[in-house]
């Protein structure tokens, strides 16, 4: 018995099955939609609020800080209310009304602004004075280490070592980065592959940034292999994995489906796993699911 906290982790592992189009290569989807807060960053908020706090950065008279697009926030919210922390959190005003609700719901103050570009820098100035603490997911080692901690080692033991291809849509890129610090140390062949979106599509959840905004935790070293999704494929693949595999997911768990399906094709054999970031249902508002 425990606490929310303790739920968070220990996500299914579950084989892709109708849309794997390459019998000699087996496809895994790594379910962290089942994670309380609903989706993967529920790691990451943990790991770097609880990292702060035994460190003595965050007290209960903090007022805590983050720009986000939408998961992280939630997962922030949740884990600051179980803490008795305040939190504002920034967000770019396009987002679904779901998100916001969520995070209201667990507590914290939402601000909305034109872009993520904008709620970082937004982010960073009120961060700097006096009583606030700004988290940082960009450049907080914590948020990889969350992965490096459990995702990894969860992912090494439920593929009894087999992994042989690991795939991750990019947007603070702390999945792909401590995933890939872990994996790479069990086996050096495993191959790390990330998905960033074609340059004209927009995908919740998977970023191609400026230099100026690029994550300062990012390691170009460790990702052997990017792959570009557009926008239209990610949709798709959402669709077709909620109804022919039953997997309720986002648009960049489908970005991510349909990076493994075009790396599944080129193998001979192997063992993909990607990461089905979050729930479908924080896109309900959205034409995601229709068509």
């Amino acid at each position: 018995m425990g606490n929310i906290i303790d739920c968070i982790g220990n996500t299914p592992l579950v084989e892709i099955q109708k849309l794997n189009p390459n019998p000699g290569v087996k496809i895994y989807a790594k379910l962290e939609g089942n994670n309380p807060g609903g989706s993967v960053k529920d790691r990451a908020a943990l790991n770097m609020i609880r990292s702060a706090m035994e460190r003595g950065e965050i007290t209960k008279g903090s007022k805590l800080i983050e720009a986000t697009s939408g998961n992280t926030g939630i997962a922030l919210a949740m884990i600051a209310g179980i803490y008795g922390l305040d939190i504002e959190l920034v967000m770019p005003s396009n987002s679904t009304r779901e998100r916001t609700l969520t995070m209201e719901a667990y507590g914290a103050k939402v601000t909305l602004l034109e872009s993520i570009e904008v709620c970082r820098d937004y982010a960073e100035e009120k961060g700097a004075q006096p009583g606030y603490f700004l988290l940082d997911q960009f450049a907080n080692k914590d948020n990889y280490l969350a992965h490096y901690k459990t995702t990894g080692p969860e992912i090494w033991r439920d593929t009894e070592h087999q992994i042989t291809h690991f795939v991750s849509s990019m947007g603070t890129t702390g999945s792909i980065m401590g995933n890939s610090l872990f994996l790479k140390e069990q086996n050096p062949e495993i191959q790390i592959v990330g998905c960033q979106p074609t340059e004209e599509s927009s995908i919740p959840g998977i970023r191609r940034w400026p230099a100026a905004y690029l994550p300062k935790i990012f390691d170009a070293k460790r990702v052997d292999r990017t792959m570009d999704v557009s926008q239209e494929e990610a949709s798709h693949y959402a669709r077709l994995m909620a109804r022919s595999e039953g997997i309720f997911a986002g648009m960049s768990s489908g970005g991510a489906l349909a990076c493994s399906v075009k790396l599944a094709a080129e193998l001979s054999s192997g063992l993909i796993v990607f990461i089905a970031c979050d729930r479908g249902d924080r896109y309900l508002s959205s034409d995601l699911f229709i068509g």
